[in-house]
Order: structure tokens, then sequence, then C-alpha cells
């Protein structure tokens, strides 16, 4: 053979040297102990710390989630009771304003009676006191106008009261049976 075609074999690059295989090896028989050594504790603690960090973040979002659900479950409880107060309340203030208006009608009604009573026993007095006036001015001209008639005088006082009072009599039974014919 030729020792060109030996240097050519042995120089095949494909085929590595055993020398290089067998410190390859090593060198990452090394790479892999220190990486297994140092590298691989670090990342398992690194993810150990991340787990445990997101566990507890999701336990307290599951607190406060169930701190929140109870704290609307409150609200919502008083939410309730304040419109059952206030839809009582309501009818409380309902009932109390129909029971001013009732008093207040009772009221006016009263006063509107007492105005009318008032009113009738005035109306009631000043037509005795008008009966009396007209009386007298009836019983003055009736004893003038027959005094003339008769002639005389009707001065007395006596003599004057009994007639006018004849007189009025005989005007009230005429009054009262062109009342009692009608």
């Amino acid at each position: 053979m030729n020792p060109i075609t030996l240097a050519a074999e042995e120089l095949n690059p494909l085929v590595p040297h055993p020398v290089e295989i067998v410190l390859s090896l090593v060198v990452f028989g090394l790479l892999l102990f220190a990486v297994k050594k140092f590298v691989v504790p670090n990342f398992e603690k690194t993810f150990a710390e991340r787990t445990s960090a997101i566990e507890g973040g999701l336990e307290a979002a599951e607190t406060k989630q169930a701190e929140a659900d109870a704290k609307l479950a409150e609200l919502t409880r008083q939410l309730s009771e304040a419109r059952h107060e206030a839809a009582r309340i309501r009818e409380e203030a309902r009932e109390q304003g129909a029971t001013i208006v009732a008093e207040m009608r009772e009221q006016a009604n009263t006063e509107a009676a007492r105005i009318v009573e008032h009113a009738h026993a005035q109306i009631e007095a000043e037509r005795q006191q008008a009966v009396t006036s007209l009386r007298a001015e009836v019983g003055t001209l009736a004893t003038s106008l027959a005094g003339r008639i008769v002639g005389e005088s009707l001065d007395d006082e006596a003599r004057q009261s009994r007639v006018v009072e004849r007189f009025l009599a005989d005007i009230e039974a005429q009054s009262s049976a062109g009342n009692g014919a009608r």
C-alpha cells in the first residue's frame, strides 16, 4: 500500500480517534457529575420554592375568596334585612298617615258641627231678639192705632200690654190656621 493511501485511511474525519472518544467520555462524565451535584439541586430547590409559593398563593386566594363569599353573603343578608325594615317603616308611616288623616277628619267634622251648632244658637238668639224688638214696635204701633180707632188714649202700660198680647195672639192664630190649611 502506498503511504499516501495509508495516511488517507488513518485520517478519516468521520471516524474519531480512540483518545478523543475516551477524553470526550471523561469530560462528559465530569460535566454530568457537576450538573447533577451543583445545578440540579439548585433547580430542585427553586422549583420547590416556586411550587410552595404558588400553592401558598392559591391557598391564600381560596381563603380570600371564601372570606369574600362570606362577606357577600353577610352583606346580602343585611341588605335583605334593610329592605324588609324599610318596607315595615313605609307601612307604619302609611298607617300613621291614615290614622292622622282620620283624626283630622274627625276633628274637622267635630269643629264643623260645633260651628254649625254655634251658628244655630246665634241665629236663634238673634231671632228671639228680633221677635222681641218687633213685638215692642208692633205693640207700640198697635196701641197707637187702637187709640186712634177707639178715640181714647191707651197710655196705660198694663192696658197697652194686654192689647198688644191679644193682637199678637190673634196674628199668630191666623198664621197657624193659614199654615195648617195649606
